[in-house]
């Protein structure tokens, strides 16, 4: 019994084999955000914000800087890129390589539009006091910045 429950599970795996192969190997969706440049600039230099990365080049095309891990991907196709060099954006698709095949470009937007009311918060600030927004808000309104420290 013992033998045929090992020959049996051995075959099991084999017929599994290639097919969870190829399921770790198909494309999953996912999301890149970043700032549109020519694929004309690496990352250093769309990291320092480089003249380079938004002048046209001679085969240069329109990629993807991911400033979150400093990559610089392809996009493809090229159309959904057009109009948005210098934006900053978030990308869907999936990943074959360093090319992102791109089901859609979106803007990203950042803050609250003028005259919108900021939701309800409640976080604790460096001497872990809370602080809220009605703790926070002043006769004037208020201001708040969230920094994102370069050794994040």
């Amino acid at each position: 019994m013992t033998k045929y429950l090992f020959f049996l599970l051995v075959d099991v795996f084999f017929l599994l084999s290639p097919i969870m192969a190829e399921q770790a190997s198909a494309p999953h969706s996912a999301a890149w955000s970043g700032i549109i440049v020519y694929s004309s600039c690496n990352a250093d230099e769309a990291f320092n914000e480089s003249r380079e990365c938004f002048l046209s080049a001679p085969g240069a095309n329109l990629s993807l800087y991911d400033d979150t891990n400093r990559v610089v991907y392809s996009i493809e196709p090229q159309e959904l890129a057009a109009g948005h060099l210098g934006d900053s954006v978030t990308v869907h698709g999936t990943l074959a390589g360093d090319t992102i095949h791109a089901t859609s470009v979106e803007l990203m937007s950042i803050g609250l539009a003028v005259g919108q009311k900021a939701p309800a918060f409640s976080l604790h600030d460096q001497f872990g006091r809370t602080q809220t927004l009605e703790s926070l808000k002043g006769a004037n309104g208020t201001v708040l910045l969230f920094f994102r420290s370069a050794d994040w």
